[in-house]
């Protein structure tokens, strides 16, 4: 639980201080958190006993959820909704998928 919470308050700043470029450190808060989210999901859906295979489908929905809501989220307070953020949470995600799909359990 303390990790989400660090995972929230790490990602609700300054949305894009030096304007919205592609290669930033908010594009690498947006790809480590979407991997984190993704991981965390994942050990749930494993936990409860899905197969891998759905349990990469159910942690991809759950960071997408995760990712849009972090967008509509901006869009409603004022701040700078971005393609280039949910690109690189894709991204995150994606690239914890593939280590994921390694795991034996």
């Amino acid at each position: 639980m303390r990790a989400f919470a660090l995972l929230f308050a790490l990602h609700f700043g300054d949305e894009h201080p030096g304007g919205d470029r592609w290669f930033s450190a908010d594009k690498a808060k947006h790809f480590f958190t979407a991997a984190f989210v993704q991981s965390a999901s994942f050990s749930a859906f494993r936990l409860a006993g899905v197969h891998v295979s759905g349990s990469i489908a159910g942690a991809s929905a759950v960071t997408a959820a995760v990712s849009i809501g972090k967008e509509a989220h901006d869009l409603r307070t004022g701040g700078d909704a971005s393609v280039k953020d949910l690109l690189w949470d894709a991204a995150g995600a994606a690239g914890a998928s593939v280590l994921l799909h390694q795991t034996e359990r």
